[in-house]
């Protein structure tokens, strides 16, 4: 008798926790759960070109090789477009920074960004009439917030090149190749 009495008892505290564990997990009108959106932050920058990226700037001889008249600068280059993603981190902004490797005596590479073209966002603001290039960095663009240009030629901004041989540097004019690096960094504000 004593094992019917401890096989009882051991089934009846079965049955008595099966039914106190359903009492305590019912079901209401309402029920939730959390998600965590995790966002990176993002700092890409990039040129795109249907073209090449590197390209050669030739100043030539004046026309019709005639003597006293002042060497002819290249034309414009409009073919590199930047494009950038950028995700803050709280409410600092971006700016696109840009300089040379170096300066070619007697030419001021100018430079001058567009607004931007597709994407979205806080699409940045190009410095108004662009400026010089120098071996220091300089703001081209600044204000960018969270956005994106779209990738590729035809989208972000497109920059312009020029070179200027002006009066007030023509002594310093020499023949030869200067090679110059062109970098853009996206930094913060």
């Amino acid at each position: 008798m004593k094992k019917r009495f401890s096989l009882l008892s051991f089934m009846f505290v079965v049955v008595v926790a099966g039914f106190s564990g359903r009492a305590v997990a019912q079901d209401t009108q309402t029920d939730n759960h959390q998600i965590s959106v995790v966002v990176p932050v993002v700092a890409l920058l990039d040129l795109e070109t249907s073209a090449t990226r590197n390209f050669t700037a030739s100043f030539t001889k004046p026309t019709n090789d005639e003597a006293g008249e002042k060497i002819l600068a290249p034309a414009d280059n409009s073919t590199i477009w930047l494009n950038y993603t950028s995700i803050q981190a709280g409410t600092t902004t971006k700016k696109v920074n840009v300089k040379a490797s170096a300066l070619v005596e007697g030419v001021d590479i100018h430079i001058v960004a567009a607004a931007a073209a597709g994407g979205a966002g806080t699409k940045g603001t190009p410095t108004a009439g662009g400026f010089n290039l120098t071996t220091a960095d300089q703001a081209l663009i600044t204000d960018i917030g969270s956005a994106y240009t779209a990738s590729g030629p035809t989208s972000g901004h497109q920059l312009t090149y020029s070179f200027i041989a002006a009066d007030a540097n023509y002594a310093n004019l020499r023949s030869g190749t200067t090679n110059v690096t062109v970098t853009y960094t996206l930094a913060d504000n």
